[in-house]
């Protein structure tokens, strides 16, 4: 199988608030609200205070983001997938994407969980394949009998 070609950075701005304005190597270009992910993530916690988004520089040649001087870095995938969630046309989609998001899922083992192929889950992920209400109800399934079983 051939493998998927990761996400890289050509840009990173910040903008006003918590946001950050993304420009990928393919052209894809986003403005990620990062409000949410400060809150449900502590190690994201000093980026809420005035000015941190400024700090803000490519990391690892496009890799990731860093902000040096608080020792914070978000890896292009991760950034990629939270502004196609945002992004998203539909919450079937949205659903989709944030599960992934959460559960740190590569493509195969979101292929394995919810028994398609890797193939599918990269066009779902991307956006260029809408993503069928059964699937995101698989999703939520997952993680429902995830949770009973811990």
């Amino acid at each position: 199988m051939a493998s998927m070609k990761r996400p890289r950075l050509r840009g990173v701005q910040p903008r006003s608030g918590n946001s950050l304005e993304l420009t990928f190597t393919n052209g894809q270009r986003y403005t990620l609200e990062m409000s949410d992910a400060l809150k449900n993530h502590p190690g994201l916690a000093p980026l809420a205070k005035r000015k941190a988004f400024e700090g803000v520089v490519l990391g690892d040649g496009g890799w990731s983001v860093v902000w040096p001087d608080l020792d914070i870095q978000i890896g292009a995938d991760t950034l990629l997938l939270d502004a196609l969630a945002q992004a998203a046309p539909d919450e079937n989609t949205r659903i989709f994407i944030q599960w992934r998001l959460r559960h740190r899922m590569t493509l195969e083992q979101a292929a394995e969980a919810l028994g398609v192929s890797a193939r599918s889950i990269s066009r779902y992920s991307s956006g260029q394949e809408v993503v069928p209400r059964t699937l995101a109800l698989a999703c939520l399934g997952w993680e429902s009998l995830g949770q009973r079983a811990a």
